[in-house]
Parts: C-alpha cells; structure tokens; sequence
C-alpha cells in the first residue's frame, strides 16, 4: 500500500474517531463528547450500537497489515468501553471520559508512524 492511501485512510480515522468520541462541547464545560456517548445513552441497545461502530478503526488496522498483538489491543479498549458502558449513568460518564475510539486512533497512527517504511 502506498505512503499516500495509507495516510488517507489514518485521516479517515481520525475524522472518523473524532466524531464518535470528540465532536461536541457544551459550553462552560471543557469535556469534549461525540455521538458514541449520545447512542450509548439508549437503554440495552445503544452500547452494542457503539460497539459495532468502533469495529471501524480495527477493520482499518487489518487493512494497514497491523499486528494481531494491536488488533487485540484496540479489541480491548472497545470491549471496555462498551462493558462499563453499559452500567446506567456511571457507565456514560466513563464512555465520555474513556474514549475508546480515539485511543484506537492513536494506536493506529503511532504504528504507522513506528512502521512508515514497511512494506505491505
């Protein structure tokens, strides 16, 4: 894959990451949210909604040829997130402040900065 197709998809990403995690901010309150903290706020359904949705930045990584060690990683986070996510209220807290998606996207980003020569 080439320098300039790997770096549109970690744009992707990124966009993509920002608006599940960071996208909004209320004003007076320096805590950013995305929508995946409003979807997580639907009863049952909306954690694993979210769940589904992270699932993105993992099927990027397989696409760059990361690590099955990273893809765990990023697995982890997300099943974190959405585990204590589901504990009403104190769990919505946690899904803003933990931001799953984004650590995902750091992730990704410093393998490619770690691996910008490797061949895939």
């Amino acid at each position: 894959m080439e320098e300039s197709q790997r770096q549109q998809l970690l744009n992707r990403v990124d966009t993509y990451t920002r608006f599940l995690d960071a996208q909004f901010k209320l004003p007076l309150i320096p805590v950013r949210f995305g929508i995946d903290g409003l979807i997580g706020l639907i009863p049952g359904v909306g954690d694993l909604l979210t769940f589904g949705l992270g699932l993105y930045p993992l099927w990027i990584g397989v696409r760059l040829g990361v690590s099955k060690r990273l893809l765990v990683r990023m697995l982890i986070n997300l099943v974190i997130d959405t585990a204590i996510g589901a504990i009403p209220v104190l769990g919505d807290l946690f899904d803003i402040g933990f931001k799953a998606n984004l650590r995902n996207a750091n992730m990704l980003r410093k393998w490619a900065e770690d691996n910008r020569n490797a061949i895939i």
